[in-house]
């Protein structure tokens, strides 16, 4: 069975850039001024008031990968680093690219995806007026969205959800973030220019995905489930 693991980058619009009536209704139950701060930083997290600047493929099987991503620079020329083909492009491109590429795949495989990525490209994709050419949120218990987030809480029956970085760090394997940039860091990234940065980041958050998803298929995948 054909897989692929994928994962998002995204970075919110400036606060004051927003209207004043979009403005008023994000500050609606901010009362204090810590309140405040906390909305203008979590506008990177919501596909209303955010763009998606990198998407990330990796096909854990044959090792190698995709990451598209925005480049508001001089033009790059598509080309391959570590077994990962970097190639850029506007928000509406790379989302296009993406649903070619994942059209080809039986099964995929994310961290929090059903929680984050999969809405998110879904709404962005509305907005560039694109149409899914597949449905990233399928039963939850079954074998075509492998959401690690679920699978290594079973499903909410462990209490405490930890990060990706939480879970690489118990299995001692690579994690992007050690590195020093989080998710928390992309849009000011953005906002500098540094757009490589943030596609090798998404690069780094694949490869310790399907790290990830090794230990998860190995040692922990609960019998009964396929093992593809």
């Amino acid at each position: 069975m054909a897989r692929i693991i994928f994962d998002i980058e995204t970075a919110g619009k400036d606060f004051d850039s927003l209207e004043p009536a979009v403005q008023d209704y994000l500050l609606k139950w901010a009362e204090t001024e810590e309140d405040k701060k906390d909305v203008k930083e979590s506008l990177s997290f919501y596909p209303l008031t955010a763009e998606i600047v990198a998407i990330g493929m990796y096909d854990p099987d044959k090792c190698s990968g995709s990451v598209f991503f925005q480049n508001n620079a001089a033009p790059l020329l598509p080309f391959e680093e570590e077994g990962i083909t970097y190639k850029n492009g506007t928000e509406q491109e790379i989302i296009q690219r993406f649903w070619e590429t994942i059209k080809g795949y039986n099964q995929f495989v994310t961290f929090n995806g059903r929680g984050f990525d999969c809405p998110f490209i879904m709404v962005r994709s509305a907005v560039h007026r694109i149409k899914p050419l597949r449905d990233l949120m399928p039963n939850r218990y079954g074998d075509a969205h492998i959401d690690l987030f679920d699978q290594l809480t079973f499903f909410g029956a462990s209490r405490r959800k930890f990060s990706l970085d939480m879970w690489c760090r118990a299995f001692d394997i690579k994690s992007p973030k050690a590195e020093g940039v989080t998710g928390y860091e992309v849009k000011d990234l953005f906002k500098a220019g540094k757009h490589m940065d943030i596609a090798r980041y998404c690069a780094g958050d694949l490869k310790a995905t399907a790290e990830l998803f090794a230990v998860w298929e190995n040692y922990i995948r609960m019998p009964g489930q396929k093992r593809y």
